[in-house]
């Protein structure tokens, strides 16, 4: 008798080597999420700090004292407000002075969207 198809046999193998591949490459996408999520927190205390600084130059020195006068300038010196919102697993907070800001970025759960808090501080200085 001439019978087509795969034995059980075969099959379990396919499905033996699909496992493997998958749990060799599933950890390193769930790092490279990471590490994006990581690099936009970065950019976007980066661009909190730099709008900020513009805004202290345009204003003799005074820094802004709420998001909405990043936002609400025409035109504006940074496009979306982040303040007290969370992006690509970060929360992001403010604090706002006419002497000084405070822009932290922290994981929504460390390990799973991020590794760590950043923190950006008047004159653009990011720590990790």
């Amino acid at each position: 008798m001439n019978r087509k198809g795969f034995t059980l046999v075969e099959i379990m193998i396919v499905v033996a080597i699909i496992a493997l591949l998958a749990a060799i490459a599933i950890p390193n996408l769930l790092r490279a999420k990471i590490s994006a999520n990581d690099a936009l927190a970065k950019s976007t205390l980066r661009s909190l700090s730099t709008s900020s600084e513009t805004f202290a130059t345009a204003n003799t020195g005074n820094y802004p004292t709420n998001a909405t006068s990043l936002t609400g300038a025409t035109p504006p010196y940074i496009n979306n407000n982040y303040c007290g919102t969370t992006v690509s697993g970060f929360n992001f907070q403010c604090t706002f002075d006419a002497g000084y800001y405070t822009f932290t970025a922290t994981p929504v759960t460390v390990g799973t969207s991020g590794t760590t808090t950043f923190t950006i501080t008047t004159g653009g200085i990011l720590t990790p």
